[in-house]
């Protein structure tokens, strides 16, 4: 990744901040909801299941997300209906407390999904703008012109 892109020294927008926030978080409570689900309140096995081994493929974003990694973001927001699936299908199906968990679990994976889309939104839209404004200068040095010819802020006409 280009160090014009992101450097851990740049300052970020407070809605890139919120945004990553928004998905560790709602990440780190679908992690929570799903082991808590799985072994304690609502097994599908009295003493727990063996599909409390869904939880694995949460952990791996887990770390690209705390580093800022885009590619994890774009990923990650399609992993994440596997599991807004599973909540889906079994808060129909299923009664009671688990029934219960399964709508949290949908809420979460609608959350991180949003939070993935904004984040990787806002990101681009900030890269591209530093790439218009890097190439306006590359040109500017190259050709020796002003790195904007047209000047917008003029308000007197010839």
């Amino acid at each position: 990744m280009p160090a014009a892109l992101h450097t851990p020294s740049s300052p970020t927008s407070p809605a890139v901040s919120f945004t990553r926030w928004l998905a560790v978080g709602s990440l780190l409570g679908l992690i929570v909801l799903c082991l808590a689900w799985e072994l304690w309140l609502a097994p599908l096995r009295p003493g727990g299941s063996w599909l409390v081994l869904k939880v694995l493929p949460l952990t791996l974003p887990l770390a690209g997300l705390l580093k800022n990694r885009m590619y994890t973001y774009r990923w990650l927001s399609l992993l994440v209906w596997v599991y807004f699936t599973e909540g889906a299908v079994r808060a129909t199906s299923d009664s009671g407390l688990s029934a219960a968990l399964a709508g949290i679990e949908v809420l979460l994976c609608v959350l991180l999904f949003v939070a993935c889309a904004l984040h990787v939104r806002i990101r681009q839209r900030a890269a591209g703008q530093e790439a218009v404004a890097a190439d306006k200068a590359r040109h500017a040095a190259a050709t020796g012109a002003a790195a904007d010819p047209v000047n917008t802020t003029s308000t007197t006409r010839p």
